[in-house]
């Protein structure tokens, strides 16, 4: 639980009050997660005489766990730590360990680049480019709306406590599915190691998300399908996209197949239980693992 304090002398932690951003709220959050129970204590300048020795100061005072100094901490890429960051690199692995997970590097490593250097690229205006015709709201953005509205009886610090709450729940959940995702690479990476460079496509025995470690390596070039059984019943095959930001197939589904289902597809194909093939020629699904093995013979011959 998180309670807004008025004095040094409570204080579990202290931070910047004013308008919140993603940055001091979820490296609240964050702390919530690692600590528990937590007073937070909300000033607009941090007086050092009257804060107490285990007391964790973030997003302000131009220390430890503060951004804002000449000489701030930058990763390699540039990107320069803000508070949160900062309380992850010093905390996190810890964190991870208590929650009982495993492949503790691999994690920590993959939640900083899922999760937590984007919010500090934000917070140091490091904004990313987008090409949309429409809004596009980052996390940053959503935190902000926690502030008081313009003519809003809102509570600074109400809000405050809302916006680490949500903040909570997704940092929360994005461990689990980082998470599971260090874990389906490690697999991915086992079966991988089972077939030729030069094999076109890959079975898996239950679905894993498989994508980013194929396009990480170019040794898995020449792989053009992945089939694994679909939660519908059967078996799914789907083509391996150009790259993590080209979601083009390498190589796609005949054209004459296209949008077919069931007997026509069949006929049209020539192969016996395959039963859908999408309109945009990257997905087919067949009811038995033998039916779908043909096709992606047949494909790939």
């Amino acid at each position: 639980m998180i309670r807004i304090v008025d004095n040094y002398k409570e204080a579990d932690c202290i931070t910047h009050s004013g308008n919140m951003h993603a940055d001091e709220v979820f490296s609240t959050a964050f702390l919530s997660l690692y600590k528990g129970d937590l007073n937070v204590y909300r000033v607009s300048e941090v007086d050092w005489n009257q804060v107490e020795e285990n007391t964790l100061v973030y997003d302000i005072g131009r220390r430890d766990f503060d951004h804002h100094q000449m000489d701030a901490l930058k990763r390699d890429n540039g990107i320069t730590y803000c508070s949160l960051g900062l309380l992850w690199k010093a905390f996190g692995k810890d964190y991870l360990k208590k929650q009982g997970y495993e492949n503790i590097d691999l994690l920590f490593e993959g939640i900083d680049k899922d999760l937590i250097e984007a919010i500090d690229a934000d917070d140091n205006g490091f904004f990313p480019k987008i090409e949309a015709n429409y809004k596009v709201k980052t996390l940053s953005n959503v935190i902000k709306l926690f502030n008081p509205g313009f003519g809003s009886d809102e509570d600074e610090s109400e809000q405050f406590v809302k916006a680490v709450e949500v903040a909570k729940q997704i940092f929360y959940e994005d461990v689990v599915f980082v998470n599971g995702r260090v874990r389906a690479d490690l697999r991915v990476r086992e079966l991988l190691a089972d077939i030729s460079e030069d094999d076109p496509y890959l079975i898996l025995d239950e679905y894993l998300p498989y994508e980013d470690t194929i396009l990480s390596d170019s040794k898995y070039n020449n792989l053009k399908f992945v089939a694994y059984p679909s939660n519908r019943g059967g078996y799914a095959i789907k083509t391996i996209p150009t790259s993590t930001n080209d979601k083009t197939g390498r190589v796609l589904f005949p054209k004459e197949w296209a949008g077919l289902t069931n007997e026509e597809l069949e006929s049209v194909s020539g192969i016996k239980g395959l039963r859908f093939c999408h309109n945009s020629r990257f997905i087919a699904t067949c009811n038995t693992l033998e039916s779908a093995v043909e096709v992606l013979k047949k494909l790939c011959q």
